[in-house]
């Protein structure tokens, strides 16, 4: 499902703790982001429409809980990278990192347990 990326911000509040009140995920959202509350409770409105969030009764209040896994979100947000801008491939996508010095040697190195790791796997 596709969520902006201000209703992301909103919505790894709600993965990180969860359920909120509307006025809890804007008292998480206060040093984060520069938005007003009715922004903050637009943004929840719209991924309550969306699916993403559900709102359950909580006396005069609502208690929002994400719907969406963060995991599926994740998945999605880097298949759409890499088929846009990589042509589905994963080696085109590190190579232009690598270019641009973005790979730390730490990151060299996990790379290559998880190459070992697929080649034992006989993939």
């Amino acid at each position: 499902m596709p969520i902006s990326d201000s209703e992301a911000v909103v919505m790894e509040v709600l993965w990180n703790e969860q359920p909120l009140a509307a006025e809890d995920v804007v008292a998480r959202l206060s040093g984060q982001a520069d938005w007003a509350e009715p922004t903050i409770k637009t943004l929840l409105n719209r991924l309550l429409k969306k699916g993403a969030v559900r709102a359950d009764r909580d006396g005069r209040r609502y208690l929002y809980s994400p719907v969406l896994a963060r995991e599926a979100w994740v998945a999605s947000q880097s298949e759409s990278v890499l088929d846009r801008l990589f042509g589905g491939r994963v080696a085109p996508l590190v190579a232009h990192f690598s270019e641009r010095g973005k790979l730390s040697q730490a990151d060299i190195d996990a790379l290559r347990r998880l190459i070992e790791e697929l080649d034992d796997d006989g993939r």
